[in-house]
């Protein structure tokens, strides 16, 4: 019997998906429920001790004869030991293995149903003779062309093993004990999850009203306000995750001026692909007029290189200097490398992903207000969808007929899904589960 297999018989009338983890009490937005995760991550979760199930784990692990996993905890630096671990939601191997990849429909990890271009399959099958070998340290080929694109110098772009480790570093490098890190109501998980790592202190000012044109979205002028003389990183999301909402670039111009030059303020565009709004240029254009602005993105999303791992941040040469510094060696592998260059090189390819998202988007949101619920305006393609009352009921409905949703409680919307916008047959799908379990 496999690991998932016994997880399964010892989880039993827990949970109605075998092989899916009991969701266990809210976590906050920097990290997980604490029963969420399969037990290969249980030695983590039972870092404090509780329950001894570290000790029971199939018996292969016994702590050291006087060493228990408590005295590893006291050794834990204050910032790790504060974090619970990312949620990045269901166990969704056990659930393909269940429901098989043609039937299930996945629309909580905000993928993109597309795929990527055919560009990008040629390109890793080219590189598969070179696997014993490193990859470029530098990723001069990626960094070359982005550079290119976006009008900017090689040394002022740095790709990453996925954007989330850039957002990492950059409060590595630059927060830390004794200073702060402003994260908006409903920012993004991973911003708030690097500032505590660093060992800094959190400020998170409350988000726009529910009767705002912009319900939930940021509202800078309550960031700018929370700025202080120990503020040393702004994380703002445009659009944001998990609410898709967006502000225009002119008031991140605002913004900035605003803002002392000594506190960095970062720009997730992780949904830059998906804006199809006048208004919201990307805040690359911002860079030549502030030194403090670091702008970062993902291919995962409108690429379809989700898989491979690959984003980068653009700023000033001076400000990226320390990352470099910090960074893995090689921190973006060969095939990834060689699969980004390649994605770059289909504009065309993310231009039917945008159109096609837009369609989707549209058509997705009015089936949801026809269900009589509130869809919150979205830039990205995902929509958040507030049920009026506790949606954990609906979400594992869903999830026993085959359809995953992301759940909101870490982001304080117990109310709330979110929900990944898939291709026309996904979405039709969707809305005829939702139907049927709402009736």
């Amino acid at each position: 019997m496999d690991e998932r297999a016994v997880l399964a018989a010892r989880r039993g009338p827990q949970c109605g998906v075998p092989g899916r983890v009991a969701r266990g009490r809210p976590a906050g937005a920097q990290g997980a429920p604490r029963d969420r995760w399969p037990a290969r991550l249980a030695l983590q979760r039972d870092a404090r001790g509780r329950g001894g199930r570290a000790d029971r784990l199939h018996g292969r692990f016994r702590p050291s004869q006087g060493l228990s996993v408590t005295d590893f905890e006291a050794l834990v630096q204050p910032g790790i030991a504060r974090l619970k671990a990312y949620d990045p939601g269901h166990d969704i191997v056990a659930l393909r293995e269940r429901f098989g990849r043609e039937v299930l429909v996945e629309l909580g990890g905000n993928e993109s149903p597309f795929g990527s271009n055919p560009l990008v399959a040629a390109a890793i099958q080219a590189q598969l003779a070179g696997l014993a070998r490193y990859p470029d340290p530098l990723a001069t080929g990626l960094r070359a062309a982005l550079a290119r694109r976006e009008g900017l110098l090689p040394d002022q772009v740095l790709p990453g093993n996925g954007s989330h480790e850039l957002l990492m570093q950059l409060a590595q490098a630059y927060a830390g004990p004794g200073g702060n890190v402003v994260v908006p109501q409903y920012g993004f998980a991973v911003h708030v999850l690097a500032a505590i790592a660093a060992g800094a202190e959190v400020k998170r000012p409350d988000a726009l009203p529910l009767d705002a044109e912009m319900p939930r979205g940021h509202d800078l002028d309550a960031v700018a306000a929370a700025v202080d003389d120990a503020t040393r990183l702004v994380y703002l999301s445009n659009p944001n995750n998990p609410t898709g909402t967006w502000f225009p670039t002119r008031a991140l111009e605002a913004f900035l001026e605003q803002v002392p030059q000594s506190v960095l303020v970062v720009v997730d565009e992780a949904y830059h692909e998906t804006v199809t709004v006048p208004g919201v240029p990307s805040a690359r254009s911002l860079l030549g007029r502030f030194p403090n602005l670091v702008v970062t993105r993902t291919f995962s999303k409108a690429y379809g290189l989700a898989a491979l791992r690959v984003g980068y941040a653009m700023a000033d040469a001076g400000l990226l200097g320390p990352l470099e510094r910090l960074r893995e060696s090689f921190a973006v592998n060969s095939l990834a490398l060689a699969a980004a260059e390649a994605a770059l090189r289909d504009q065309a390819h993310v231009d039917r992903f945008r159109d096609s998202n837009r369609r989707q988007r549209d058509s997705l949101t009015e089936s949801l207000q026809a269900l009589d619920l509130k869809v919150t305006p979205s830039q990205t393609n995902f929509v958040l969808v507030d049920f009026g009352a506790d949606a954990a009921p609906v979400e594992s409905a869903l999830v026993e007929r085959g359809v995953v949703v992301r759940p909101m409680l870490g982001y304080g919307l117990p109310h709330c899904l979110r929900i990944s916008v898939g291709d026309a047959r996904e979405n039709a799908r969707l809305v005829s589960v939702l139907s049927a379990v709402m009736q």
